[in-house]
């Protein structure tokens, strides 16, 4: 009989939980969400090195998600490790400003499913928000910081270090012209409603937002590539919609081809004065001529020397190619973002039009050094794809991250102090617990911020300084909310990875931090996440009867 009731139970449970993820589904979804009925298979991507230590893994492996998915390609790397300060006293990443695996992971849990390890990129997911840092002062320079440091929520003997960097608003005024290539796939692939159909629309709203004297030329790529749109004044608004219209979908996928015509066009129009970008929209199913993400990246390496740009929005679903996209806008001294809705391409290209076109700063690089006297250990809590060599923050030959007009970076570190129960590394025979190079003068600093950054257009780099202080520590509950919020996300991207770094801390406490650190919301994405967390707690509890 008592079996019988634990049958019954979980039968009930399960089928709430099914319910709760229909009803949380319609209601995360507007009537501008438009999704396929169907989809192909799934093949997870090979993995590429990054420029760490990090060891990465090659996932080719059958995928839990329905068939509409099942040929979707990410890049799965495991979680950065706590690293002992003693030994490793300096942590080096690029910044990285893309929003597409929160839209991507949004588009799983509408779905019903939980997304695949590699689709969770922790530090997009937190730098989907705003979080309404202090801007910075005057033009000389472009960033300011902004530090706080309190309680772990899911870890009492430990620290989190909050770093967010608020870039300066350019000016619509002072704004440079725009040349810009969309270069569109057109292929058999990009059929769905919600791929060639939703690229259409987005381009109209990017148009919309144009000055005259801004340029746009087209570039359609699918069994080969071909100009649609010869580069043409915003003026000439009426010609530049109908080439979008023109635009029809079949064939293969020689995307190679594409990047090379597209780069060709905008470097034929190329003016130093102006921002010169290539503007791919695409699934990533590149399947004709060059396909191999290393040869292609080392192509966009290559055109990036001439000053030219490239974004990456991505489409639909079935055969996204997250993985090559990623690799792509990296290199390309790029942004990516995914593209789920017209709601989410009017936050890109309508709302963060500034943030998405017009650069303040090239290879922004961070560097954290911790102070062995107070921190034992640390871990960089996402931005694994983002990691750098210590010595490659001092070389301007390295690439690094793009920021644009008005973003900011948030990062998150979680730190244990020597004295700490959770401390999880031996102390070395010969001494961990140094005196600072500074002697008394630095025993109050927790760690040294440092930041390096061209200006658009300079070769050589600029470098911002600020010491973090022991003395501003706090509770969790007195820390700032915004930086609560950004911790609850933090936490949501964690728990979707199964990050075993915060133990059993679950959905329920990431749905009342994120709940009681809410601010202002006036475009109503903050309610979307806890949306989000009460879709990914219910398509968890189905995901335990498979």
């Amino acid at each position: 009989m008592a079996s019988r009731t634990r049958v019954a139970k979980t039968v009930l449970a399960v089928s709430a939980a099914a319910l709760t993820l229909v009803l949380l589904n319609q209601c995360s979804q507007g009537p501008q969400f438009a999704f396929p009925e169907s989809g192909g298979a799934y093949e997870r991507g090979r993995a590429l090195a990054v420029p760490t230590d990090t060891t990465e893994v090659a996932i080719l492996m059958p995928s839990l998600q329905d068939e509409g998915t099942a040929r979707e390609q990410y890049q799965e790397v495991p979680v950065n490790p706590f690293l002992a300060v003693a030994e490793q006293p300096v942590s080096t990443f690029s910044i990285d400003v893309d929003s597409a695996s929160y839209a991507n992971v949004r588009r799983f849990l509408n779905d019903g499913v939980l997304p695949p390890a590699g689709a969770v990129r922790v530090e997009e997911l937190v730098n989907y928000f705003d979080y309404d840092y202090a801007r910075p002062n005057g033009a000389e320079r472009p960033f300011r910081a902004d530090v706080a440091v309190f309680d772990s929520p899911w870890n009492a003997d430990r620290q989190i270090v909050r770093i967010g960097l608020q870039g300066r608003d350019l000016a619509r005024t002072a704004r440079p012209r725009a040349n810009l290539v969309f270069l569109v796939d057109t292929s058999g692939s990009m059929e769905d409603r919600d791929k060639l159909p939703l690229v259409q629309r987005s381009l109209r709203l990017l148009v919309d937002e144009l000055e005259p004297d801004d340029s746009i030329a087209i570039v359609a790529y699918a069994g080969f590539a071909g100009v649609v749109l010869e580069p043409t004044p915003v003026a000439e608004r009426g010609a530049i919609l109908r080439a979008i219209g023109r635009l029809d979908s079949g064939g293969g996928t020689a995307g190679a081809e594409g990047l090379r015509t597209a780069y060709e066009l905008a470097e034929q129009e190329l003016d130093p004065a102006a921002i010169n970008r290539v503007i791919l929209a695409t699934d990533g199913d590149f399947n004709i001529g060059i396909s191999d993400p290393e040869r292609l990246s080392e192509f966009v390496a290559r055109k990036r020397e001439t000053g030219i740009y490239l974004s990456v929005l991505g489409f639909g679903r079935g055969n996204l190619n997250d993985f090559m996209m990623q690799r792509l806008a990296q290199t390309g001294n790029g942004n990516a973002a995914y593209i789920d809705s017209l709601m989410e391409a009017r936050r890109v290209l309508v709302d963060q039009l500034a943030a998405t076109l017009f650069p303040i700063a090239d290879d922004v690089k961070v560097q954290i050094e911790f102070n062995p006297a107070l921190v034992a250990e640390y871990r960089l809590i996402g931005y694994e794809t983002r990691r750098l060599a210590r010595q490659d923050f001092a070389n301007d030959r390295v690439d690094a991250g793009e920021v644009g007009s008005g973003h900011a970076v948030t990062a998150l570190y979680e730190i244990t102090a020597p004295d700490s129960a959770a401390r999880l590394l031996e102390d070395l025979r010969y001494g961990t617990r140094v005196e600072p190079a500074g002697g008394a003068a630095h025993r109050g600093e927790l760690a040294f911020l440092r930041l390096r950054y061209k200006l658009p257009g300079e070769a050589e780099s600029r470098l911002m300084e600020q010491p973090i202080p022991a003395a501003g520590v706090t509770g969790f509950a007195e820390a700032p909310a915004n930086a609560r919020f950004a911790v609850a996300v933090a936490g949501f991207g964690q728990r979707l990875r199964r990050d075993p770094n915060i133990g059993d801390f679950g959905w329920d406490e990431v749905m009342r931090i994120a709940r009681d650190a809410r601010g202002k919301d006036d475009d109503g994405y903050q309610a979307e996440f806890l949306r989000l967390v009460q879709m990914a707690e219910s398509a968890a509890a189905l995901e335990t009867l498979n």
